[in-house]
């Protein structure tokens, strides 16, 4: 096999390990187990802490004592014996410290997964930036397949979510160890300091008015992106309770349906250079915001059949929300950093958004939904959707009055390219 087509597997099961369960847990937890909508919240969160624990964590020890694609190999083998032993499970409790400790395996594994392909790309001679997208983008294919066969096998409120998910994690784990070897680079001096260590002298970027800005925005914005992976299945699922729309296709092919989300996320990845080079970042950041306000306003208002445009344009929508957000926030900090703590910047910004702000995101809005929007166990989602909407479009107004950026067309075409 070529090492393109072995690097492609790679990417196509890393995420196939996610979207086996990610998008449909909480039809298990809701439907299945009928536990709270509170500790519901907590699941989500764990994604959040394990982004703000193990990232750096894992860095150390592949840059300076194991092979990279060992590392990467054993965490998805034991993070696979927790998924096998979620079904297992009878209490809330006990679900989010094996789902925490499911998620302290699998989040560094993301970034590993980049490592390990740029590692062996360089190696044999590619071109890193013409030849990695198409192989990443793969592992969005492998998160849609994962959630169709959820779908389709009729488990999308079953423990065998789970089991698929292991059986995937432990394919991929065994695989790694088949890999071309990526050897520790040793890139952390021995006589870096704990923060040089754990990438945390970005932090200083915060004594800059601008920069804080940006971090503080990107945790908000940050709370919203797990929002629809935690609720939007759920929420498709529920249209059941309602006699006319019990039988639509919505109901029954909910988890197809989210998938949509990310088909376009694999479109609006294109569009991206067109949007930065015409708009510049902060314009094309206050799309994103702006576009997090229609997917959950469109949801708000859809329903599975005379609404059935809304929940499809929603999930459309998502592509722009989720790939503007994250990709031009990226080059905002490749642009406007010093080279010297660019890496560690790029890791702040992912410890705030998918860090500080998932983990933050899946706390409230656990406890918020349950506190204020559920009743006699049944969730309003119109009215959860119109304060989700409301919550983006507050973000969005704050950003378009505080956030000063001066767009240089030529700098954002110099990155891209």
């Amino acid at each position: 096999m070529s090492i393109k087509f072995r690097l492609t597997l790679m990417s196509f099961l890393q995420f196939f390990v996610w979207g086996a369960w990610l998008i449909t847990v909480g039809n298990y937890w809701f439907a299945t187990k009928q536990w709270s909508g509170e500790q519901f919240g907590a699941i989500f969160s764990t994604l959040g802490l394990s982004s703000i624990i193990m990232p750096a964590i894992t860095g150390i020890i592949a840059d300076k004592w194991i092979n990279a694609e060992k590392l990467y190999g054993v965490l998805h083998i034991l993070g696979g014996l927790a998924l096998l032993y979620i079904p297992q499970v009878d209490n809330p409790t006990t679900f989010y410290y094996v789902i925490f400790a499911a998620m302290l395996c699998y989040m560094p594994t993301i970034s590993l997964s980049n490592s390990v392909a740029y590692n062996i790309l360089k190696s044999n001679n590619y071109d890193v930036v013409k030849v990695f997208p198409p192989i990443r983008v793969w592992g969005t294919v492998g998160f849609i397949v994962a959630m169709w066969i959820t779908n389709l096998t009729g488990n999308k409120a079953s423990f065998n979510m789970f089991y698929l998910s292991a059986f995937a994690a432990f394919a991929l784990g065994f695989y790694a160890f088949s890999l071309p070897k990526c050897p520790p680079q040793k890139l952390i001096a021995d006589d870096a300091t704990f923060m040089e260590k754990l990438g945390l002298n970005a932090f200083k970027l915060f004594g800059t008015y601008k920069m804080a800005l940006f971090f503080i925005f990107s945790m908000f914005l940050g709370g919203a992106l797990q929002l629809t992976n935690m609720y939007g299945d759920v929420y498709l699922s529920e249209f059941s309770k309602v006699p006319e729309y019990a039988n639509s296709f919505v109901v029954k092919y909910s988890t197809i349906i989210m998938s949509i989300s990310q088909i376009s996320e694999t479109l609006f990845i294109l569009a991206i250079p067109f949007f930065l080079k015409r708009f510049g970042i902060k314009q094309v950041m206050l799309i994103s915001m702006l576009a997090w306000v229609l997917r959950f306003g469109l949801f708000a208002y859809g329903n599975p059949i005379d609404g059935l445009w809304m929940i499809i344009m929603s999930c459309i929508v998502y592509g722009m929300a989720f790939d503007f957000f994250n990709i031009s926030g990226s080059l905002f900090v490749e642009t406007t950093t010093d080279s010297k703590i660019r890496s560690s910047a790029q890791g702040l910004f992912m410890m705030m958004s998918n860090g500080f702000g998932a983990f933050f995101g899946g706390i409230v809005s656990g406890y918020v939904i349950d506190k204020y929007f559920t009743h006699e166990g049944a969730r309003d989602w119109h009215s959860i959707w119109l304060a989700f909407a409301a919550y983006a479009l507050v973000i969005a107004v704050l950003f378009a009055v505080f956030f000063k950026h001066k767009h240089d067309p030529n700098a954002v075409t110099n990155v891209s390219h």
